[in-house]
């Protein structure tokens, strides 16, 4: 599989089923599309692809979507918070066999 096997819509579906219900009931699912976006768009900023320091990059994924939400006014979300999303998102890459 390649990325383009990537459906936001069924992403969007299986992290809401993934996350603990108070998060299913604070997360609408437009802030869910919006994080998929700010996932991109960090990643396309910072090329982080060949990282080796992981923990490193998802401090600052998380502080990237958390920064952007508050300037978009879309909310205001805890490192927690962001961190079980990128745990969902990453559970439902893990489904692909996405090729890199």
């Amino acid at each position: 599989m390649s990325m383009s096997d990537y459906d936001e819509e069924v992403a969007v579906s299986f992290i809401r089923n993934y996350l603990p219900q108070d998060l299913k009931e604070r997360f609408k699912e437009d802030d869910l599309y919006y994080f998929l976006d700010l996932l991109c768009e960090f990643y396309e900023q910072n090329d982080y692809f060949e990282e080796d320091d992981e923990e490193k990059e998802e401090r600052e994924l998380i502080d990237f979507i958390i920064r952007q939400s508050a300037e978009d006014e879309i909310g205001r979300f805890t490192q927690e918070e962001i961190l079980l999303f990128l745990r969902a998102e990453a559970a439902y890459t893990d489904t692909l066999d996405i090729e890199e």
